[in-house]
């Protein structure tokens, strides 16, 4: 950047600045420096590689540039990848091939995945937003990346006991790939451990909330290490009780506040009507 393209990108920062505009992102005055900080970090790997590849019988040496493309969560950047004579030169600040720079553009694609938005809405939010156009296939491959964390997460251990815990479904709307709005059911299980600290134990989706349902939650449960649990804590759907002292026949269930006043007040209104 020269100092003409400095001082001008300085003015435009304080406009934007003053007006409450972003800074980054499309059309923010810092967009550019990023580029120009890509490219030159590219350049001091190609003089570190030709340093390190340098011998007694030859020297390697620049071999012109690849420009490309590559998508940030500032807008996409025009970067001139350096090339050498050997082919040798593997850079790492933007690898080959890759066109995606910056877990913060993933996990902005990751974010908008995880509230139900649909790869269209997805990639149309990216391009307005941030004037960066991705292919429902990308984002798909980097939404795909976190599943073997989410089953690793799923399938962890537990421990043998817990004193307490929580059990509920929180019923939510959400839309499928087609765009139609669909309904879902989160099973949410919530322990407090011998030490006092609570942990999410799991969640698990489906239809809708069932008896039959909780019962595969607390065999998972079982499956995964857990040998009791003293107290659960329940709403008052038919027959959670029941599943619940099938798996683990020594527990105690309370049911939580609210469904212990509704229930008290039905049977007062049944007793005195």
């Amino acid at each position: 950047m020269t100092q003409d393209e400095y001082a001008e990108m300085l003015s435009q920062a304080k406009e934007q600045f003053k007006q409450g505009t972003p800074l980054f992102g499309k059309d923010g005055a810092f967009h550019r420096v990023l580029g120009d900080f890509l490219n030159s970090a590219l350049e001091g790997e190609m003089d570190s590689h030709l340093y390190n590849t340098k011998t007694s019988t030859k020297s390697n040496r620049r071999n012109g540039k690849m420009s490309k493309e590559v998508q940030t969560e500032y807008g996409p950047v025009e970067i001139d990848t350096p090339r050498d004579r050997e082919g040798s030169f593997t850079p790492e600040i933007i690898k080959k091939r890759q066109t995606i720079l910056a877990e913060g553009l993933s996990d902005k694609i990751i974010s908008l995945y995880a509230t139900g938005q649909s790869m269209s809405d997805i990639s149309k939010f990216l391009e307005e937003n941030y004037g960066t156009k991705i292919s429902k296939e990308t984002i798909s491959n980097i939404t795909d990346k976190v599943w073997p964390e989410i089953k690793a997460w799923r399938t962890r251990s537990l421990e043998e006991v817990y004193p307490i815990v929580w059990m509920d479904a929180i019923h939510y709307k959400a839309h499928d790939d087609t765009g139609a709005t669909i309904a879902r059911a989160i099973y949410n299980v919530i322990g407090v451990d011998k030490e006092g600290h609570k942990d999410l134990l799991g969640m698990y989706v489906s239809h809708s909330e069932g008896a039959n349902f909780w019962l595969s939650v607390l065999t998972d449960l079982q499956n995964r290490g857990v040998k009791d649990i003293l107290i659960a804590c329940v709403d008052g759907l038919t027959g959670f009780p029941d599943a619940i002292q099938s798996v683990f026949p020594k527990n105690d269930v309370q049911l939580c506040i609210v469904h212990q006043i509704s229930q008290q007040t039905d049977c007062f209104v049944k007793t005195y009507k």
